[in-house]
């Protein structure tokens, strides 16, 4: 399982009434991280433009098992699961920075659909290629 890591800083504005991130602020921790593994293999906006086509998140199941608080560095994790057809399937972890506690896990069904009609369809290969490779290192494309 290779992974991809991320850091994030929670803000102010993401607490809710307990003073805990809010638990719906935690997508948006996974989206983020989802787009900063894709930015690192090289798939920029650019890319996804020229393909046209996206990823959209289609399920989501998130387990919350700490809360965290403004000001700490939260550590995300993800990595794939599977990938194939018009569906990837990414699992996330979520600690604070240096610790080994886990705050969420998650795991995302992602669909790649066509930038215009917003229907599925098969993941390019070109993206296919920079995920596998990552999860194959030794074989070259």
């Amino acid at each position: 399982m290779l992974t991809f890591k991320t850091l994030l800083r929670v803000r102010h504005y993401e607490m809710d009434a307990l003073g805990h991130v809010n638990n719906a602020v935690y997508q948006n921790y996974l989206e983020q991280a989802a787009i900063e593994h894709s930015e690192y293999l090289g798939l920029t906006l650019d890319v996804y433009r020229q393909v046209g086509g996206v990823f959209v998140m289609r399920r989501v199941e998130i387990d919350y098992l700490r809360p965290a608080v403004a000001g700490d560095t939260l550590e995300v994790t993800t990595w794939l699961k599977e990938m194939r057809g018009t569906r990837a399937l990414r699992c996330y972890e979520i600690r604070k920075q240096n610790q080994d506690n886990l705050l969420v896990t998650a795991e995302a069904l992602w669909v790649w659909v066509d930038a215009q009609t917003m229907r599925p369809r098969p993941i390019p290969s070109i993206m296919l290629d920079k995920f596998l490779q990552i999860q194959n290192p030794g074989v070259t494309s």
